[in-house]
């Protein structure tokens, strides 16, 4: 049976643990990064290139400290940042890592990286953007820019949390400009909107990050069951 949470229902159960201080973030980035291993040795490409659509939140930083994770580890990545802010302690760990970032307005670079991808991960996007999930200005462009190159070439997708782009909640999807994931990686709970139409057709294969909330979402009744 599948279970599916709101965003506000996830963030409250995260609320008292992000409180005593557990590092959620770290423990959903390292198994994000065990995933990308794992999608990196079943397409042969164990040194990469990875290539991370890095927005400005959380979901910024769990691939961030994904990617340093990588790097330290002799893969390839590369980040493309979608908007001028990133997130601060994890940008600073990639940098220390090796991780290469693509300039703002480069938009040649951010191209090319797309093309030599092995693995692309979708952080631009989290639950945060629920009142409006769809993409605008350079993360759209970007996005825009990936959709024909990863379909041509069969680059695998990842997406952190959610697809950027779809409703958390309702699955709705405003935009059609998606990256259309492979495997989704969610951290808590699963997202509602992962399991409704037509967002969970974008949504891949989900694989669901035991961060500790079950005794907080016991108390809560999910919005999606499914058997």
């Amino acid at each position: 049976m599948l279970v599916g949470y709101s965003a506000a229902q996830v963030r409250a159960a995260e609320a008292p643990h992000l409180a005593a201080g557990e590092p959620l973030m770290r423990r959903a980035a390292a198994a994000l990064a065990a995933t990308l291993r794992r999608e990196l040795a079943e397409a042969q490409a164990p040194e990469g290139p990875v290539v991370l659509l890095v927005g400005s939140g959380d979901n910024g930083g769990d691939a961030l400290w994904a990617g340093a994770e990588l790097a330290e580890a002799g893969v390839v990545v590369t980040a493309v940042p979608t908007s001028e802010r990133m997130h601060a302690e994890g940008a600073a760990a990639a940098q220390a890592a090796g991780v290469r970032f693509v300039g703002a307005s480069d938009d040649r670079a951010a191209e090319a990286a797309f093309g030599d991808a092995a693995v692309i991960v979708d952080g631009i996007l989290g639950t945060g953007t629920s009142a409006s999930p769809a993409l605008r200005g350079r993360a759209r462009d970007l996005v825009a820019a990936a959709m024909p190159v990863v379909e041509a070439g069969g680059i695998r997708v990842v997406a952190v949390d959610l697809p950027s782009g779809i409703h958390p909640d309702d699955g709705t999807v405003p935009d059609p400009t998606v990256l259309r994931a492979d495997i989704t990686v969610t951290f808590g709970a699963v997202k509602a909107g992962l399991l409704r139409e037509p967002a969970a057709g974008y949504a891949g294969r989900i694989e669901l990050v035991d961060l500790g909330l079950g005794p907080e979402l016991a108390t809560m009744a999910p919005l999606v069951t499914l058997d």
